[in-house]
């Protein structure tokens, strides 16, 4: 009952935080600051576990829970610390109707660059996010670890997704390519995982699907926002953040049943194929645009990507 009702609080808290980030820096470096905001919580879940592993060896798991709790102070300090009359806050307000939920789908009816980036999203979230169920089937059943050595390759993956979003933070603005080069590396990362034969390999290779991961997930949310018009972005990142996490619902059960029957490799392997599937979704989007040219010059092969969003 606590699990759903931290859902449900976070159904809330996630679209109102991420649009918050826009207003607390202003739109020139809002891709950065999506990335670095990232980049944070990435090293706490690199940190955090390790920590309350120490401390629910001390006092125990109810004590954990309410340390969890009272970090909360913190935040709700920082929030009372900002000068609210230097915040980015923009003039545009959505347009009046009666379902906030109604307007947000259709203006993404209305921005097939939005329908594509949800789509991918979709697919690598419901399909191949699932690490959770990856790393501690592979930990057991592979290579028979136990809890530190499952802890272990959570802080690699941890890793690898930190180093993604520092890169990302480093770069002007997110753009198609780059996430679909993304899609690319994590569908390789995670079929390259699949077939290592010893836990440091494996552990080396989350570190790499870590990155690639790190960068599509930060990409994706920052050519979401910056593409957004700022008066509809609330409403279009609490569609994004649904369709994203929310297809953990479906994905989960169908990757711990494939671990289940066909074993963890092969559970991997689907994930693999996420990446690869929402690859393909932005090929066909860059061909159908114009923005893919595919040429043959002096004997070789030529392949070029425009980044301008117009065909």
């Amino acid at each position: 009952v606590f699990a759903l009702l931290l859902g449900c609080v976070a159904s809330f808290d996630t679209p109102a935080r991420q649009t918050f980030v826009s207003e607390l820096v202003g739109e020139g470096d809002l891709s950065n600051a999506v990335a670095l905001n990232s980049t944070s919580f990435n090293a706490a879940r690199m940190i955090g576990p390790a920590v309350a592993g120490v401390l629910i060896a001390a006092v125990g798991t109810g004590w954990v829970f309410l340390i969890n709790a009272a970090s909360f102070g913190a935040v709700l300090c920082s929030l009372g610390f900002l000068r609210r009359k230097e915040l980015h806050v923009s003039s545009r307000r959505a347009p009046a109707g009666r379902s906030g939920f109604a307007e947000g789908l259709r203006y993404v009816a209305t921005r097939p660059d939005l329908q594509v980036l949800m789509v991918m999203m979709f697919v690598v979230g419901t399909f191949g996010l699932n690490f959770p169920i990856f790393i501690s089937t592979m930990a057991v059943s592979v290579f028979g670890a136990g809890a530190g050595h499952y802890g272990a390759l959570t802080s690699s993956m941890a890793v690898g997704s930190v180093v993604g979003a520092l890169l990302a933070a480093r770069r002007a603005e997110a753009s198609m390519p780059l996430i679909l080069t993304a899609a690319i590396v994590f569908g390789v990362g995670c079929a390259l995982a699949a077939v290592m034969p010893s836990y440091t390999l494996f552990g080396l290779m989350l570190a790499v699907t870590g990155v690639a991961a790190q960068t599509f997930s930060t990409s994706a949310n920052s050519l979401v926002q910056l593409s957004t018009d700022p008066a509809m972005r609330g409403r279009v990142i609490a569609l994004s953040f649904a369709v994203f996490m929310g297809g953990t619902l479906i994905g989960a059960p169908i990757i711990g049943w494939t671990a289940d029957q066909f074993g963890p490799r092969w559970a991997l392997a689907v994930g693999a194929a996420s990446g690869f599937g929402a690859a393909a979704v932005a090929l066909a989007y860059l061909v159908a645009t114009g923005r893919l040219r595919v040429r043959f010059a002096a004997g070789r092969l030529r392949v070029a990507i425009d980044d301008d969003e117009s065909p």
